[in-house]
């Protein structure tokens, strides 16, 4: 089961670089975040198919290399930005390997994983699409330049993830409490600075491990 989750991992992320090309039509950025978005849904992939946190993290371990190599000699194009702008690719994969190792291997419940993996992937992905597609205005946070229009996004994004989340996993607790839905709000809110903060692609790492961080101090 474990080597067929490898094969059906590797054959989705092929796809999903092949689909971007249909994308790069309309501009590197849109190829970028389709991959960055698509990407995100590789966690079903390793719930349905890993029990060993080793073959699980196999799969962001080899792309920590590969997306390192891309960076570099430009060979993934349909995914690579501008040298200035970080190794966020890199980063994704970093992200994606540790929250691997926490999900699987230390709390052995790979669902953990789940929400700070959508966060990063629709939440991050999709704000900075629609911060780019809606004129509004702009904020500056020390060295990063974001939109409003960007940042709702990512806060509404946040909020309803770990929300359905929360009324999954805590359902008693979220349900019969009134303070939960105020909780839930103020760690979207927290998810939302963090990314508003993070320059040069850091976002990768900081959002999804900032919502990782959040969900377990809360149980």
């Amino acid at each position: 089961m474990n080597w067929i989750g490898i094969l059906v991992s590797y054959l989705y992320i092929g796809l999903v670089i092949i689909g971007a090309k249909i994308f790069e039509k309309k501009g590197k950025e849109a190829s970028r975040k389709f991959i960055h978005i698509m990407l995100g849904n590789w966690w079903i992939i390793a719930m349905c198919f890993f029990t060993n946190v080793w073959f699980a993290a196999f799969v962001p371990a080899t792309f920590v290399i590969i997306n390192y190599i891309s960076f570099k000699k430009d060979i993934i194009k349909v995914m690579e930005r501008d040298k200035q702008d970080g190794l966020g690719t890199v980063y994704y994969a970093v992200s994606l390997f540790i929250l691997v190792i926490v999900s699987f291997g230390i709390y052995k419940m790979p669902s953990l994983g789940l929400i700070p993996n959508l966060v990063m992937a629709y939440g991050d992905g999709l704000a900075a699409l629609i911060g780019k597609t809606i004129k509004s205005k702009k904020y500056k946070l020390g060295d990063s330049k974001k939109s409003f229009a960007g940042s709702l996004t990512m806060f509404v994004i946040a909020t309803i993830l770990i929300g359905s989340y929360l009324s999954f996993w805590h359902p008693g607790v979220y349900w019969a409490t009134p303070h939960w839905p105020l909780v839930t709000l103020m760690m979207g809110f927290v998810i939302t600075a963090i990314e508003a903060v993070s320059v040069k692609g850091t976002d990768n790492i900081t959002v999804p491990l900032g919502t990782l961080c959040l969900l377990l101090l809360i149980g």
